[in-house]
């Protein structure tokens, strides 16, 4: 009887181990993936369509959609060049400033980074 009673005070010490792995006492995700942000492409949009970085972290759109679309921020600093369906692409950001972007296949979509 002693094998089980040594699982039973175990199991709380694993699973609180395990929570603060996974972010779960906070609710956010492990640290390991703060400098990574996702800006999904969905339904003709950018979503979020404004996102605030900081400088050397890296964003990743990824297309959601049925059409291909781009990541073109309007003075040339970043293109993306098509992003198929079910396909990603990746920007480390490296200077501050506001960089407003656009799909250069459907003009009236429109984001923003902006990298502090």
């Amino acid at each position: 009887m002693a094998r089980p009673m040594a699982a039973v005070r175990i199991l709380p010490v694993v699973l609180l181990a395990a929570s603060f792995c996974m972010g779960a006492d906070t609710g956010k995700p492990a640290a390991a993936s703060s400098n990574v942000h996702t800006v999904t492409i969905e339904a003709m949009k950018y979503l979020p369509d404004r996102l605030t970085v900081h400088a050397g972290e890296t964003v990743v759109w990824v297309n959601q959609d049925l059409f291909p679309h781009t990541v073109t921020e309007v003075n040339g600093r970043f293109d993306s060049h098509e992003i198929q369906p079910n396909a990603s692409w990746r920007y480390v950001a490296k200077k501050p400033g506001a960089f407003d972007y656009v799909c250069t296949l459907h003009p009236s979509m429109k984001g923003a980074l902006v990298v502090k």
